[in-house]
């Protein structure tokens, strides 16, 4: 597994502290990190605009990801403001705990 180290980018908040995430090494893509982010943070991917590894590269393709070490800091760049429309209910297969590949166990 690979660890990092997740926020949403929002200089407005008081407490705007990480959170680590878990990426199975075998599947380090852009869209694997987004999903995982994006259901950790509870944020809908399709808000996000980019992300962003601190402090000043954007994170554009999966190689960039591959490239990524053990507890790096990630933003999650917004593209909409209104927090009503940012933050959604994950799906079962979404939150966190869920394991994927136990789901796909047959009995």
């Amino acid at each position: 597994e690979l660890v990092l180290k997740v926020r949403i980018q929002n200089p407005n908040l008081r407490e705007n502290d990480f959170i680590e995430i878990e990426l199975d090494r075998q599947e380090l893509t852009y869209k694997e990190l987004l999903r995982v982010s994006c259901c950790e943070l509870g944020v809908n991917p399709e808000h996000v605009q980019k992300i962003r590894k601190l402090p000043n590269t954007v994170l554009r393709k999966d190689k960039d990801v591959a490239r990524l070490q053990d507890f790096q800091e990630l933003e999650l760049v917004l593209t909409v403001s209104d927090k009503n429309l940012l933050f959604r209910v994950p799906t079962l297969s979404e939150r966190s705990g869920y394991n994927k590949k136990a789901s796909e166990l047959t009995y």
